[in-house]
C-alpha cells in the first residue's frame, strides 16, 4: 500500500520546475496521442508550439499572441488574487460574458453618437458588470455561507443565456435582417478597440493586462491589503487576529476579479469578436484558471503562462486548417497541461511511503 506524506518544507527549486516539466509531460503525451490518433507527432507539436513564432505564417500569428494571451492575462491576475486568499472564483466565464454586454450596453444605447468619453464609459461599464457578477456569490457566501464555487460557476450558465437573450432581444441589430447579434462595434469608431500599433495585435486589453500584472505585482509585494490575501490563504485563522475581516476580503476579491473578467469581456467586444452574439462565451474565464496555477499565482509567471497558453489557442486552430486536427486539439492540450500541473504539485507538497500493513 502507498500513501502520501506531507513534506516538512518544499522545495523552491522544484516549485520553479514543476510547470515547466508539466508543459514537457504535455508535450510528450500529446504526441503520444496524436500517434495513436494517426498523426506525425512530431509535425503536430511543431506545428502548434513552433510555427505560430517561427513558421510560414508567423507574420499573422505573433500579433494574435498578445490577442490571445490579453483577456488571459487580465482574468488570470483577478482570479490569483482570490486563489491566494482561498477564494475560488470559478466563475470568471459568467463575468467575462456580464462585462461584455454591459460595456456594449452603453455603446449601443447612444449609437450613432460620437464622442471621446464613449469607450471609456464602455470600460467602466464592463468592469461594473463583471463585479456586480462577482458579488452575487460574494454576498451568498457572507450571508448565508454558500459556496462561492458553485454558485460562481452556475452564474456561468445563467451568464450565457443572458448573452443569448441579449442577441436574440433587446441588442439585436435593427438592420441585421432579423440575424441574432448586436452592431458591430468595430464599424462603430468611438466604441472600437482598435490595434494601436500596426503589426502588433496590441490594443487596449493589452494594455489593460499590462497594468494588471503590474498592480498584482504591487498589491502582493507592497500593500497591506497583499499581505491579507497571503496570510488569509496560509492561516485563516492567523488573519483574523492581524485584523483581516473574512467578509470584507471575500467580497474584495470576488469583486475584484469580477471587475477584471468583466473589462476583459468588453475588450473582446469591441475588438476581436466585434459584437455580441449568443455564442459570446470563449471559454477564456475557464482558461485562465489553468494560466493562474501554472503562473504560480505570480504576476510574473501568469503573464508568461498567458502566452503559452495563447500560443495552444494559436496553435491549434494552425493544427486544424495545416493537419486537420480535430477542433478539440486546445482542449485536450489544456486540459492535459492542467491535470499534470496539479499532478506535480502534489508531489511538491507530498511525498509517497510505502505503508507498511500490521
Amino acid at each position: 500500500m502507498m500513501r502520501l506524506v506531507p513534506r516538512t518544507e518544499t522545495s523552491l527549486p522544484w516549485q520553479i520546475a514543476t510547470p515547466i516539466l508539466a508543459v514537457l509531460a504535455t508535450m510528450i503525451t500529446g504526441g503520444a496521442l496524436f500517434a495513436i490518433m494517426g498523426y506525425d507527432p512530431v509535425a503536430a507539436i511543431r506545428t502548434i508550439f513552433w510555427d505560430p513564432l517561427f513558421g510560414p505564417a508567423a507574420g499573422y500569428s505573433r500579433p494574435q499572441l498578445l490577442v490571445k494571451a490579453a483577456p488571459l492575462i487580465l482574468i488570470a491576475s483577478g482570479l490569483a488574487i482570490g486563489f491566494r486568499a482561498g477564494i475560488w472564483n470559478i466563475g470568471a466565464e459568467g463575468q467575462y460574458i456580464i462585462g461584455g454586454i454591459t460595456g456594449a450596453a452603453v455603446a449601443l444605447a447612444v449609437y450613432p453618437a460620437e464622442g471621446m468619453w464613449i469607450f471609456p464609459a464602455m470600460v467602466f461599464a464592463g468592469a461594473l458588470g463583471g463585479w456586480a457578477w462577482g458579488m452575487i456569490p460574494a454576498m451568498l457566501r457572507n450571508w448565508f455561507g454558500a459556496s462561492e464555487i458553485l454558485v460562481s460557476l452556475m452564474l456561468v450558465y445563467v451568464a450565457q443565456k443572458v448573452a443569448a437573450w441579449m442577441a436574440f432581444g433587446p441588442m439585436r441589430n435593427p438592420e441585421g435582417f432579423g440575424m441574432p447579434g448586436s452592431r458591430n462595434l468595430t464599424q462603430y469608431p468611438s466604441a472600437a478597440n482598435p490595434e494601436l500599433i500596426d503589426g502588433t495585435g496590441a490594443h487596449w486589453g493589452v494594455v489593460a493586462a499590462a497594468i494588471a500584472v503590474l498592480a498584482t505585482w504591487f498589491l502582493f509585494s507592497r500593500h497591506i491589503r497583499g499581505f491579507h490575501i497571503r496570510t488569509a490563504g496560509l492561516a485563516p485563522r492567523a488573519a483574523r487576529f492581524a485584523g483581516v475581516k473574512p467578509e470584507a476580503l471575500v467580497a474584495f476579491c470576488l469583486g475584484l476579479s469580477g471587475a477584471l473578467a468583466g473589462m476583459a469581456g468588453l475588450f473582446e467586444v469591441a475588438g476581436p469578436a466585434g459584437q455580441i452574439t449568443d455564442s459570446l462565451g470563449s471559454g477564456y474565464g475557464f482558461t485562465a484558471i489553468i494560466v493562474a496555477f501554472l503562473g504560480r499565482l505570480h504576476p510574473l509567471g501568469i503573464l508568461l503562462a498567458g502566452l503559452l497558453l495563447a500560443l495552444t489557442y494559436i496553435g491549434g486552430e494552425l493544427a486544424q486548417l495545416t493537419l486537420q486536427l480535430p477542433a478539440a486539439t486546445v482542449q485536450v492540450f489544456q486540459g492535459m497541461l492542467l491535470f499534470f500541473l496539479l499532478g506535480f504539485d502534489l508531489l511538491t507538497r507530498f511525498r509517497v511511503e510505502r505503508r507498511v500493513l500490521a
